[in-house]
């Protein structure tokens, strides 16, 4: 049986959601990846995200709001999201 702390993952890190605010990676590493869903469109009775928002974030406590935005992009859907989230948190945990 699952615990309380157990989350998705996907290709071994995190996927936690919050509303419309995806975050994708461990929050202990140096980066994560936040999406935030802009748009969603119906198609055969679920709402689903047309436009995303993808941000590569320093996790430095040290590093004000602005700082800790490490590159962002707007995705058509949640698969090219995704896909560029973890491209991108991959290079930068490699770096």
């Amino acid at each position: 049986m699952a615990e309380k702390n157990d989350f998705l993952m996907y290709k071994g890190k995190p996927l936690v959601r919050n509303g419309d605010t995806i975050y994708y990676g461990n929050m202990s590493d140096d980066f994560v990846i936040m999406m935030r869903i802009a748009s969603k469109k119906e198609f055969g009775g679920y709402d689903l995200a047309s436009k995303v928002t993808v941000q590569l974030l320093s996790t430095d406590p040290d590093a004000s709001a602005k700082e800790r935005i490490v590159k962002t992009s707007e995705k058509k859907g949640l698969f090219a999201a995704m896909d560029i989230a973890e491209v991108w948190l991959d290079r930068a945990l490699r770096g």
